[in-house]
């Protein structure tokens, strides 16, 4: 592993400041912080910001110095950087467009579904996976010919408070009524709920192609690289802050091996070429952690 840091010349709260990376882990990322007494507070997604008066101390403790251009290339290649789309300043305006080209004349409903995903208790269920799950069935269809399929994916998590089941059929629920008062027909609402409720076991029928890609696009987080993947653990562990280690761990690793028990994590052939192989060594390697946290 390497850190790279930029020369300080990013204005805020009267000094400027450097940006610190890594090229291979932002656990080591955090590491190297923490031993220089930079607070968790400086870290944005992707790097932490660094003071002018600490870029002598970072570059002492290892960091290598770059130009701002330099490090931007090199936390790209990572695979670690967070685009501006997926900020928290921007990932609502981003979910709004996307609402309301595909839903306009209903936008009072896409800024009930953005209030809904930001709800401040939300660690991982948040706007971002929303987002990634959109992202996710473009990559697989072509959206605008599925307009039930993408509604099912906003409606997905709109109901979140870590009650598995419940969540799922409160947010079909959800799905029903707001439909009808949208002016959908009762196939339609049918329909979309539906399609919500796929992604309360992940098992959609063999012939519903809707709720496959759906469930692929809900799953596809899983066959990410090793630094998302590690953040996304972090971010569900937090969802259930309250439930302490010794039940967390089990339930969570029965959870992942019923996954891994499965013929396939995706269900459509495209879904399979993009994250089936890099899933399970993903899911492997959370269980083995979990594992051994149990033991401790």
């Amino acid at each position: 592993m390497t850190l790279f840091i930029d020369p300080p010349r990013w204005p805020a709260h009267g000094t400027v400041f450097s940006h610190l990376v890594s090229d291979t882990s932002v656990a080591e990322l955090h590491a190297f912080a923490a031993a220089l007494g930079i607070s968790p507070r400086a870290f944005d997604l992707d790097h932490y910001d660094v003071p002018a008066h600490r870029h002598a101390d970072a570059v002492g403790a290892g960091a290598v110095p770059v130009d701002g251009k330099e490090l931007v290339k090199i936390l790209v290649a990572s695979g670690m950087r967070v685009p501006a789309r997926r900020r928290p300043k921007r990932l609502a305006s981003t979910l709004r467009q996307r609402w309301n080209s595909t839903f306009p004349a209903m936008a009072w409903l896409g800024e009930e579904l953005v209030e809904r995903w930001s709800e401040p208790h939300r660690s991982y269920h948040d706007l971002s996976h929303l987002l990634r799950v959109l992202e996710a069935i473009d990559a697989l269809v072509t959206a605008r010919e599925h307009p039930e399929l993408v509604a099912a994916a906003w409606f997905h998590d709109a109901v979140h408070q870590g009650r598995a089941g419940t969540d799922e059929r409160q947010s079909a629920d959800l799905a029903r009524n707001r439909l009808k008062m949208a002016g959908y027909s009762r196939s339609a609402c049918d329909r979309v709920a539906r399609l919500v409720l796929a992604t309360l076991d992940h098992t959609p029928d063999a012939d519903d192609a809707d709720a496959q890609v759906l469930v692929d696009a809900d799953l596809s987080i899983l066959g990410t690289d090793d630094a998302t993947y590690q953040e996304y653990a972090r971010e569900v562990r937090d969802e259930y802050r309250h439930v302490p280690d010794r039940d967390f761990a089990p339930a969570r690793v029965e959870i992942l091996s019923r996954l891994l028990d499965k013929p396939a994590l995706f269900h459509t052939e495209r879904g399979s070429v993009l994250w089936e192989e890099r899933a399970r060594i993903n899911v492997r390697r959370e269980i083995s952690a979990l594992k051994a946290l149990a033991r401790t």
